[in-house]
């Protein structure tokens, strides 16, 4: 009996994004060839927390909360400079990051898009503003309580966070031309 192997799963995401979205948006931006497309290298989700030095309980609650909402173990930020106005030192823990990339950066992608930033109150769409001379997309949210993977206890204690989108172009309009094909929900002028 011949065995076979298990189909290997590809995200929608990026399954859209080698089959259509490459050719769409290569003839929408005029580009010379595929490769100059914008494609997402990574998505950076940040939590600082200032107040951490304080109570230790504050980094276990953001720690576990970005191990349920990425599936990956965040990584402690430190401060480099000591700061006396902020009551900072030097080595003090200040924060937690976590990087995704692949199939993991793309199925968060879906999930964001489309399941956290609709449940946002008072939502009207995201910030046109919010890109940098790179052309990276960056969106703060005030709480976690808005992704389904977290309990009501894991909420109790609200701490904000930031979601980066990384692109390997230098352009902020062919980023928003590959966001607005991913589904982000830009706010309307006018």
């Amino acid at each position: 009996m011949a065995t076979t192997a298990p189909a290997k799963y590809t995200s929608r995401l990026k399954a859209q994004y080698t089959d259509k979205w490459t050719k769409e948006l290569k003839d929408e931006l005029k580009l010379g060839n595929v490769n100059q497309v914008p494609k997402l290298e990574k998505i950076v989700i940040n939590v600082g927390l200032g107040r951490a030095k304080d109570e230790k309980r504050l980094l276990e609650v953001a720690a576990n909360t970005l191990r349920k909402i990425t599936g990956q173990q965040p990584v402690e930020t430190i401060a480099k400079q000591s700061i006396a106005s902020f009551k900072l030192r030097e080595g003090n823990k200040i924060g937690l990051k976590v990087t995704l990339r692949d199939l993991r950066m793309y199925e968060f992608a879906d999930r964001f898009i489309n399941i956290v930033l609709p449940r946002l109150r008072d939502f009207h769409g995201v910030p046109l503003k919010a890109f940098d001379k790179q052309g990276n997309y960056s969106i703060g949210l005030p709480d976690q309580s808005v992704f389904p993977e977290l309990t009501y206890e894991d909420t109790a204690t609200a701490h904000g966070l930031q979601v980066i989108f990384v692109f390997n172009t230098n352009q902020p309009e062919h980023t928003r031309a590959l966001l607005e094909k991913m589904g982000m929900p830009f706010e309307r002028r006018g």
